[in-house]
């Protein structure tokens, strides 16, 4: 399946109890970069939601919120720190002493004061609840991994499209290659006829100095190799599309089994985003080459509509995961 590294999905639950709400979003990234957000009366479940993730992403920039609330009672204390108000009361007397000034200390005024009023937790979130989020997480990490399948669905179509493209400009640069040399050849006869003013002339010295032209414009090994990607990335984008339905099954089983095994049926099916973002530095390559060989405007300008649809190609491939 190709996945896009751009998604989203929510989920939550809610009973008489609690009430847990979980937001998935994800952008590029190079690596997999995962952020997760969640009040501290959950904050010990981190390393088991963390883990959790690894089941719907490889590679991107993830940020997730979860909010749990305790729908049982507030959840919070108002407490009142006696100790830090002795010492505001201790330095306003010693200003009273020093500078010969009086206060009126209302307690609504003094309560006002940092830190002498605090607002705390006062339950305690039971290893049972993970549950409970894992389930929600389930939920939202199911709708994220759709959003970015469907949008990979849409990258992987405009990618072969450009691969069409791109494969068009390759056979055109192959027709007009032998012509170029044929081309050069006439020139260069009738040139050397122009300049030294003779009908007869040494063919052998003619054909000695188009086979230097030849071996100086030739863009063959380029071309192939160009042909070579253009399959290779049509290759990997076919098989990915098509192991949609295995990857279906294996979700099935992966459901049966315990977590242990879903995570080594994920990892064994790994991205291809940093497969053809290689590729496309080395389609890259072959085309600035023949773009450097080029002696006549009309594969210049071929040349430079590859290089264009090649950083169209790179762009999408780094939406990839």
């Amino acid at each position: 399946m190709v996945y896009s590294m751009t998604g989203f999905g929510r989920a939550e639950y809610s009973d008489e109890a609690r009430r847990v709400v979980i937001e998935i979003k994800s952008v590029n990234h190079r690596y997999c970069d995962i952020s997760v957000k969640l009040p501290r009366s959950i904050s010990r479940f981190e390393p088991e939601i963390r883990k959790r993730l690894k089941k719907y992403v490889e590679r991107g920039k993830v940020d997730v919120f979860i909010t749990y609330s305790n729908l049982q009672s507030s959840g919070t204390v108002v407490k009142y720190n006696k100790d830090i108000l002795d010492q505001y009361m201790a330095h306003f007397k010693k200003m009273e002493e020093d500078f010969g000034i009086s206060e009126d200390y209302k307690p609504t005024i003094i309560s006002r004061f940092p830190d002498v009023f605090t607002v705390e937790e006062n339950y305690f979130v039971e290893d049972e609840e993970y549950q409970v989020i894992e389930k929600v997480l389930d939920e939202a990490g199911k709708q994220f991994k759709e959003s970015r399948a469907k949008e990979g669905a849409n990258l992987a179509k405009d990618l072969v499209a450009k691969m069409d493209e791109l494969e068009a400009y390759t056979c055109k640069v192959d027709q007009l290659a032998p012509k170029v040399i044929e081309e050069y050849q006439v020139k260069l006869t009738e040139k050397v006829k122009n300049l030294l003013e003779v009908t007869d002339i040494d063919e052998s010295r003619i054909v000695q100095e188009v086979a230097i032209y030849a071996d100086r414009v030739a863009v063959d090994e380029e071309l192939v190799r160009l042909h070579s990607h253009i399959k290779a990335v049509r290759d990997m984008l076919s098989d990915a599309c098509q192991s949609d339905g295995a990857e279906e099954v294996t979700e099935e089983s992966n459901n049966s089994n315990n977590s242990n095994n879903s995570n080594n049926s994920n990892n064994s099916n790994s991205s291809i985003g940093r497969r053809l973002d290689f590729i496309v530095q080395e389609m890259n390559r072959e085309a600035n080459t023949t773009l450097s060989k080029s002696d006549t405007l009309s594969v210049t300008d071929i040349g430079i509509n590859m290089k264009t649809c090649i950083e169209k190609v790179r762009e999408q491939v780094q939406n990839l995961e």
